[in-house]
């Protein structure tokens, strides 16, 4: 079959169908480059002073079992002897054991230095969650308020 004639005696053009991509494609690649540029830039953190809160204060009978992480990353319990000197994970781990199987609803807070890497109060964290302990409270100041001026 041939194509068909106009009445000006040329032939007819069919109409094309198909869609042009090669401008989307274009821009396709425009914005992986943008995103290829601008991702690695948003995993930054931001730097922040912690740990300053408006938490409510707790109110408890005895003294609660407190384990410290200082700047260095060292360990203090502040049950049993030697309260003042750095303590091992295994250590920790046994007293923390023993206590629990004595008081299995016992309360522990993990008190950590502002300045201390998030990487050691999480550690003590999960030392602590290995030893069996249930209820883990973390220790803050109250932040402190400015007079509003008038």
């Amino acid at each position: 079959m041939g194509a068909s004639v106009s009445p000006r005696g040329g032939k007819k053009r069919r109409m094309n169908a198909e869609m042009n991509v090669v401008p989307y494609i274009d821009v396709m690649l425009v914005l992986l480059i943008i995103f290829m540029v601008t991702a690695p830039l948003l995993t930054q953190g931001i730097e922040v002073e912690l740990p300053a809160t408006d938490g409510q204060q707790m109110t408890q009978g005895d003294e609660p079992i407190t384990l410290s992480v200082n700047r260095n990353g060292e360990f203090f319990l502040n049950v049993g002897d030697n309260k003042d000197s750095p303590l091992s994970e295994e250590d920790i781990r046994a007293r923390a054991g023993a206590i629990v199987r004595n008081k299995p609803q016992e309360m522990f807070l993990v008190e950590g230095d502002a300045k201390v890497p998030y990487e050691s109060v999480a550690r003590a964290m999960a030392i602590l969650q290995s030893a069996g302990v249930q209820k883990i409270g973390f220790v803050t100041d109250p932040v402190v308020s400015t007079p509003k001026k008038n």
